[in-house]
C-alpha cells in the first residue's frame, strides 16, 4: 500500500512523516523546506494497523509486504504555481496512491481546506489529519469534527504530529479508506477557471464559519503579534537578530561547546587515544609504517575532526530551538527589506538558513523561487553561509590564532553576510536584473520550543557528522597519508616534499602565492577540501602529525609553522568562499539547469574567495606588520586583472541592455 502525505506548506507533513516512518528528514518551521518527495517504509510499530488481516500481521513485520509513505512538497492548490507544487500534482495524478492523508493546519483551517476540496475530487480516498491541535486548544477554539467530516464526506482525525498523538487512529482510518470507494466530493462549476476558484473559496469560507468556533475575534491582537512588533520591527529587528546569533555562537563556541571540544582535541585525541594506540600496536608487533598509518593517518585525521563535534552539536541544538519557537520564519521577513535592494527577497534567506546546516539542501531549497535570475543568484550565494562542514575549519583556526576570542565564528557569519550583499549587488549589475517578486510568508504562532525535537535534530547532525568522519574523511586521510609517504616509484620517502602529494599539490601552489600561502601543504588541504570541507582540518592533522608535539589546535602549535594570524585568517576566509564540496556543486548543477551557469557560479565563487583572501593577506600584513607580504607584486597584478574583468562584464551587460532597449523601442 502506498500512502501519500499532502497539504499546505508548514502544516506538519514532514513531522508526521518522520513520526510514522522513523526517519529524520529536515523539519523547518517555515514553508519551502521540503522541495522533493521523500519515501520510506511505515515504522514497524504501525505496520499491523495497515494490514489487510490479522493473520498477515506477524509475517508483514518481517518484511513480506511493505507500506510505503511518501512525503510530498507543500502545495496550496492542485494547479501548480511553483516547481515543488508540480512535484505534488504529478505524483498524485500519475502515481495514483492508495490513499491520501491530507495534513490540515487546524490553526489555519480556511486556508488549508481549499486544497482539501481539490484532493477530494481526484477519485482517490482521502483522510484528513487535523494537525496542530495543541495550538487550537491553547487558543480555546473548537472545531466540530463530526459535522465537518459529514460535510466533506471523508474521515477526519485530530493529531499532534510532533507528540505522536492520534497517529494510530489516523493510519487505521487511512487503511480503511484505501479499501472503500472514493467519497463524493463537492462539485463546482467552471472547472479550472477563476470562477471555480472563487466558488470554491466561498464554499470553504462558509464551512469554516459553520464548523469552527473561535474563542476571540480574528482581528484581536495575539501574544505573537505583540512579540512581532518588537523582534520583527523594521529598525530593531536586525540588531535583535544579530544579538541572538551572537549569544548562540558565544555559548556554542566559547561556552560549553568550546570546553568540550578543547578536552577532545587536546586531551582525548591529542594524548590519550594516540598513546594508547601506539602502546597497543607496539605490543602486538605492528610494523612502524602501518602503525604510523593507523595513528597519524586514521586516528590523527579523524580525531582532529571529531574533536569539534560538541561545538557543532550545541550550535545546532540552539538553532533547532530557535526554529521550533517560530523565530526563524521572522528572520526571512526581517531580511526581505534588505535583500530587495540587492535583487533578492526574503525567499532567498530560507535556502541560506537551511544551508547553515548543509549547503546541499540549502541549494535545493532555492527551487521554491519562481524568478530565474533570483534563483540563480541564490544558488550562487547560498554556499557562502558557513555550513556544518566548515565549522571545524573555523574552530581550528580560531583556537590556534585567536585563543579565547568569541568574535571569530559570529564574525565569519557577518563576513559571509557582507559578501552576500556585495556579491548580490555585483551579480545584479552584471545580470541587469530588477527583482519584482512579491514575498509572502505565513508566520507561525510562537510556541515554547520542544527540547525533544531539538535533541533529535542535534543527534541527527552528530550522527551524520560521525558517519562522514568514519567514511569519506577516513578514506581521504588514508589516501593523504599514503600519498605523502610514497613517491611515484612507490618508494617510501623521508622528505614529504618529494612525495606524490607534494607533486600534485605543487601544481596548484604557485597560484596561491599572491594570497601569501607558501607551501604545498596548503594547496593539498585546499584540494581535499573539495571532497568534504572537514578534510581541510584532517589533512593538516595528517601532514603536521610529526612536525610538532601537541594538539593541532593549540596556540603556537603545528599550524603556526605555516601561518601567522593574518594569513591564517585569510586561509580561513579563502576556504569559506571558494566553491563548496563536490556534492554541493552537484546540487548547484541540478538547480542551475546547465553547465554554462554552473561554470559561471564556480568561477564567481572562486573569484570571491581568492580576492577576499588576497586582500586580507596583503592589506592585513601592511597594517599589522608594517611591511608587504610574500607575493605582494603578483597580488597587484591579480587585483588589476580582477578589476578589469569586473569592469568588462558590467560594460558588456550595459551594452547588451542598451541594444535590447533599442530593439524594444523600435
Amino acid at each position: 500500500m502506498k500512502i501519500a502525505l499532502a497539504g499546505n506548506p508548514n502544516s506538519g507533513k514532514t513531522t508526521l512523516f518522520n513520526a510514522i516512518t522513523g526517519k529524520a528528514e529536515y523539519v523547518g518551521n517555515w514553508p519551502g523546506v521540503t522541495v522533493e518527495k521523500k519515501e520510506a517504509n511505515l515504522k514497524r510499530m504501525y505496520k499491523s494497523i495497515a494490514e489487510k488481516d490479522k493473520a498477515c500481521a506477524a509475517s508483514c513485520c518481517k518484511g513480506c509486504n511493505k507500506v510505503r509513505v511518501v512525503d510530498l512538497p507543500g502545495a496550496y492548490s492542485i494547479s501548480p504555481f511553483t516547481s515543488e507544487e508540480a512535484v505534488t500534482r504529478d505524483f498524485i495524478l500519475d502515481e495514483k496512491p492508495d490513499v491520501i492523508i491530507n495534513i490540515v493546519d487546524a490553526s489555519s483551517l480556511e486556508r488549508s481546506l481549499f486544497f482539501t476540496t481539490q484532493l477530494l475530487e481526484l477519485d482517490i480516498p482521502v483522510v484528513i489529519a487535523l494537525n496542530k491541535q495543541d495550538v487550537i486548544r491553547r487558543h480555546g477554539n473548537i472545531i466540530n469534527l463530526e459535522g465537518l467530516s459529514k460535510e466533506l464526506k471523508c474521515g477526519i482525525v485530530e493529531t499532534i504530529a510532533n507528540e505522536g498523538e492520534g497517529l494510530r487512529e489516523l493510519l487505521a482510518k487511512a487503511t480503511e479508506a484505501s479499501k472503500s470507494k472514493t467519497q463524493q466530493a463537492p462539485q463546482f462549476e467552471g472547472k479550472g477557471t477563476a470562477e471555480e476558484d472563487k466558488l470554491r473559496q466561498e464554499y470553504v469560507k462558509s464551512i469554516t464559519k459553520t464548523y469552527l468556533t473561535r474563542s476571540r475575534s480574528s482581528s484581536e491582537l495575539t501574544l505573537s503579534d505583540r512579540i512581532d512588533s518588537v523582534v520583527a520591527h523594521s529598525v530593531w529587528g536586525l540588531p535583535i537578530f544579530a544579538f541572538i546569533m551572537w549569544a548562540v555562537y558565544t555559548f556554542s563556541i566559547g561556552g560549553l561547546g568550546g570546553y568540550l571540544s578543547g578536552y577532545l582535541n587536546d586531551t582525548l585525541f591529542g594524548e590519550i587515544v594516540p598513546n594508547a594506540a601506539n602502546s597497543f600496536l607496539e605490543g602486538i608487533g605492528v610494523s612502524p609504517l602501518l602503525q604510523a598509518l593507523i595513528v597519524d593517518g586514521a586516528i590523527g585525521g579523524v580525531g582532529a575532526v571529531i574533536g569539534f563535534l560538541p561545538l557543532i552539536m550545541l550550535l545546532f541544538f540552539c538553532l533547532a530551538l530557535l526554529d521550533d519557537s517560530g523565530y526563524m520564519a521572522r528572520v526571512a521577513l526581517i531580511m526581505d527589506r534588505y535583500f530587495k535592494r540587492i535583487g533578492l527577497s526574503g525567499k532567498s534567506i530560507i535556502p541560506m538558513i537551511v544551508g547553515s546546516g548543509c549547503s546541499i539542501p540549502g541549494v535545493m531549497a532555492s527551487r521554491t523561487i519562481e524568478d530565474d535570475n533570483e534563483r540563480r543568484m541564490t544558488v550562487m550565494l547560498t554556499p557562502f553561509i558557513p555550513c556544518g562542514a566548515k565549522l571545524p575549519v573555523i574552530a581550528l583556526f580560531a583556537a590556534t590564532f585567536f585563543p579565547g576570542a568569541t568574535w571569530v565564528l559570529p564574525g565569519m557569519y557577518v563576513v559571509a553576510g557582507c559578501m552576500i550583499v556585495i556579491g548580490g549587488l555585483l551579480l545584479k549589475k552584471i545580470l541587469k536584473f530588477e527583482n519584482n517578486s512579491i514575498f509572502i510568508i505565513e508566520l507561525p504562532q510562537y510556541k515554547v520550543p520542544s527540547l525533544k525535537h531539538a535533541f533529535r535534530q542535534m543527534m541527527e547532525q552528530a550522527k551524520a557528522f560521525i558517519i562522514k568522519a568514519a567514511t569519506i574523511i577516513l578514506v581521504m586521510n588514508t589516501l593523504v597519508w599514503l600519498m605523502q609517504t610514497y613517491d611515484f616509484r612507490l618508494q617510501v620517502v623521508e622528505d614529504p616534499g618529494v612525495s606524490i602529494l607534494a607533486a600534485i599539490a605543487g601544481v596548484i601552489a604557485p597560484f596561491l602565492v599572491p594570497l601569501g600561502f607558501i607551501g604545498w601543504q596548503l594547496a593539498a588541504a585546499t584540494l581535499t577540501g573539495f571532497v568534504a570541507k572537514e578534510n581541510v582540518v584532517a589533512t593538516f592533522a595528517v601532514l603536521l602529525a610529526s612536525t610538532s608535539e601537541g594538539a593541532l589546535s593549540m596556540p603556537g602549535g603545528p599550524l603556526s609553522e605555516l601561518f601567522n594570524p593574518v594569513t591564517g585568517l585569510a586561509f580561513l576566509v579563502f576556504n569559506l568562499f571558494i566553491p563548496p564540496c563536490f556534492a554541493a556543486i552537484g546540487a548547484m548543477s541540478t538547480e542551475l539547469h546547465g553547465r554554462k551557469w554552473l561554470g559561471r557560479a564556480i568561477l564567481f565563487q572562486l573569484g570571491v574567495g581568492y580576492t577576499m583572501a588576497m586582500l586580507i593577506t596583503q592589506i592585513g600584513t601592511l597594517l599589522v606588520y608594517g611591511k608587504p607580504s610574500v607575493g605582494f607584486a603578483p597580488a597587484i597584478a591579480v587585483a588589476a586583472g580582477v578589476a578589469a574583468t569586473v569592469y568588462y562584464l558590467i560594460r558588456q551587460s550595459d551594452t547588451r541592455a542598451d541594444k535590447l532597449e533599442k530593439l524594444a523601442s523600435n
